[in-house]
């Protein structure tokens, strides 16, 4: 039987690995976890019977202050903030950090103690192989790539902190999209980040300037949806590490001030178990066969309901308004990118482009819910409607998105799709996620509330 951590042996043999970083994507798709040594790891979490490292259950009910209140299906202090454990899963070590010397990394999945069949239903890795796991049933497997979009900030986050995030100085000084001039700043950052994601493991695909002042694009290669996450997680730690050492900052947040904000495209595919590429048809004069027809007609209905999980925060909806240039309404097109289902590709590479998630979406919970959509289109053979050819930011026809996370939450935890889908108890525990992220901002004073109101109120 091929030993699965062969390569981490090697790697602590020949001195090159020292510890192992233990990692659990959190709601906001960050990675928590801790060191282990390598021979720890390897004896007692890895190989042992009761495979697993022990961790806090409120690791998987907290908002982004690592604050957690009554409320969420996981209830850390009714039950005494007790563990959960961590079963690592082998499939996702990489042995190379190379802004982290002697470090290994692998990712985990939550279990309850004592079973070994029952992981935390919550956890955001079990939200999306639930869903993936729907669609090996009926034969399918889904590829994915995500497009991650981000700001540089030539100063350190202790000093954009220090400052309450005002004054910084971006990275870039004008309109960089495409543009193969004015990157000076931000290229010594972006090349790192590129070149030592490549050694890591990651294969980049493209990346450029973007519209924003310092907004950069880094965009890997597509693989299997769950590897892909995987690898969007693993970016976003690595990639702020790495400025943290540059002495600069970056932000994945999808509306820092009144530019562009940063998106999370998401392209999704499906395959049949033999790899055919099953959203491609010959027949049809669009190219759509009827499978692909139906999975984007499921996108449109289940958009409303399942929002909350590609825009989880507040500021989502920041991004998600007219003239951002980020999608407002429902509906779809053929190569428009006006409309939050972009149909883009011929043949093996006909896919759709989803643009509702911005930079802060977890990534598992946005494929999650895109899936799910598109089986809810397939079960139930919707019709799709015919493309929309126009601006669709402009036309006023257009059913609209939920525009706040108020709005957006009360469709979550009223819908009965959302409850049949994710099951009521992962439905209870984000609309938890998000009223605690209600909570936080309604009791909070801000900037714009003191320039508005200190003198003349």
């Amino acid at each position: 039987m091929t030993d699965p951590y062969e390569a981490l042996r090697a790697a602590y043999a020949s001195g090159a690995v020292e510890e192992v970083v233990v990692a659990v994507p959190d709601l906001q798709g960050r990675l928590q976890g801790s060191r282990l040594s390598v021979p720890y790891f390897l004896e007692e979490t890895a190989d042992s019977a009761s495979a697993g490292f022990g961790a806090c259950v409120y690791l998987l009910a907290s908002d982004v202050e690592m604050d957690t209140r009554p409320g969420y299906a996981i209830d850390a202090w009714q039950t005494g903030f007790g563990d959960f454990l961590l079963r690592p899963d082998p499939t996702t070590l990489r042995t190379h950090l190379p802004w982290d010397d002697g470090t290994a990394l692998v990712l985990a999945d939550a279990h309850w103690p004592g079973d070994s069949t029952s992981p935390v239903a919550v956890a955001p890795r079990h939200i999306l192989r639930t869903q993936l796991d729907r669609l090996a049933e009926r034969g399918l497997t889904a590829l994915a790539g995500t497009e991650l979009e981000f700001l540089v900030f030539l100063d350190t986050y202790r000093a954009a902190r220090e400052s309450r995030y005002q004054g910084l100085t971006s990275a870039t000084t004008y309109n960089v999209d495409y543009s193969l001039q004015g990157l000076t700043d931000i290229e010594p950052v972006v090349r790192r980040i590129r070149r030592e994601m490549g050694r890591a493991g990651l294969a980049m695909e493209t990346a450029r300037g973007e519209v924003h002042a310092g907004q950069y694009e880094i965009v890997f290669r597509y693989a299997e949806a769950m590897t892909t996450c995987d690898n969007h997680v693993f970016f976003k730690n690595g990639a702020k590490q790495i400025a943290a050492q540059e002495g600069v900052a970056l932000t994945f947040m999808p509306k820092f001030d009144e530019g562009e904000g940063n998106s999370c495209h998401i392209h999704l595919s499906l395959r049949a178990t033999d790899g055919t590429a099953v959203l491609a048809s010959g027949t049809e004069a669009d190219g759509m066969s009827d499978l692909m027809r139906h999975f984007v007609a499921g996108q449109l209905a289940c958009l409303p309901d399942f929002a909350l999980l590609m825009a989880p925060n507040i500021n989502s909806y920041k991004r998600l308004q007219p003239g951002a240039f980020a999608p407002t309404g429902i509906t779809w097109g053929r190569d428009n990118r006006t409309c939050p289902i972009r149909v883009v590709g011929t043949g093996p590479s006909l896919r759709l482009e989803h643009r509702v998630p911005g930079g802060d979406a977890n990534p598992y919970l946005a494929l999650a819910a895109a899936i799910a959509a598109g089986l809810h289109g397939i079960d139930h053979a919707l019709e799709l409607p015919p493309p929309h050819r126009e601006n669709a930011l402009t036309d006023p026809s257009v059913p609209r998105l939920p525009r706040t996370l108020t709005e957006a939450l009360h469709r979550w935890e009223t819908s009965e799709r959302a409850a049949k889908t994710f099951g009521e108890q992962t439905v209870t525990h984000y609309a938890q996620a998000a009223r605690t992220e209600l909570s936080a901002f309604e009791t909070s004073v801000t900037d714009w509330e003191r320039v508005r109101g200190f003198e003349r109120l």
